[in-house]
């Protein structure tokens, strides 16, 4: 099951119509009690995510799910066209007088940034090479995939990736550790993966619904 495409930006407009999907999906899929609750919680971060992302934006967000042996598999989806714009590079580049963004912040503010930064320049690579190298977290997380029957090759990052890769030893890195234990998507999240695809890019929150 697909449900429609919202259309949500930066002001939040779409945001009661992306809710009310949520509620839509929640009811055709027969969701009740801490799952349906799930549900809502994953939708309003990724929504909140959107918030202020960047002057202009628009993006889609729709459900997704698929019935398996172990229970429901349902996908929170926001896609957004990727574009250069010179105006918005020079404002991504100059985010702070320090060179920091003080916004990749917490598991939450950091799917944020990459989704961003992606969003704002060509798919050739370069400088998602470039921004990749320079931010930890990222390449800790950072994979490449085929996509079915193109013979191209995907890259994204993953959510599980970077948790599997901080390691078990939570003292050597535990502000990360920390971050994720205070962060609503990566307690009630399976995965979430952002898509660098050539014309567009994805944020998707995966959720099982165990039988």
């Amino acid at each position: 099951m697909k449900s429609d495409v919202i259309q949500i930006q930066s002001d939040l407009t779409g945001r009661e119509e992306a809710m009310q999907a949520a509620e839509g999906f929640i009811k055709y899929n027969g969701f009740e009690g801490k799952d349906a609750m799930h549900i809502r919680l994953l939708t309003e971060e990724l929504v909140s995510m959107v918030n202020g992302i960047m002057d202009g934006f628009r993006g889609d967000l729709w459900f997704e799910s698929e019935k398996t042996k172990d229970g429901i598999c349902c996908n929170i989806c926001l896609s957004a066209n990727r574009s250069v714009d010179p105006a918005q590079e020079e404002q991504m580049l100059s985010v702070a007088s320090s060179g920091k963004n003080e916004n990749a912040r917490g598991i939450l503010g950091k799917i944020r940034e990459s989704f961003r930064v992606s969003v704002q320049h060509s798919a050739d690579g370069v400088y998602m090479n470039e921004y990749t190298a320079a931010n930890n977290w990222y390449s800790m997380g950072a994979n490449s995939c085929e996509m079915s029957g193109s013979g191209m090759k995907a890259a994204y990052w993953s959510l599980t990736s970077y948790r599997m890769n901080l390691g078990s030893d939570k003292a050597s890195a535990a502000e990360e550790w920390d971050e994720l234990e205070k962060s609503i998507i990566a307690s009630l999240a399976d995965d979430v993966k952002v898509w660098l695809k050539m014309e567009t890019t994805e944020v998707v929150i995966e959720k099982l619904i165990r039988k």
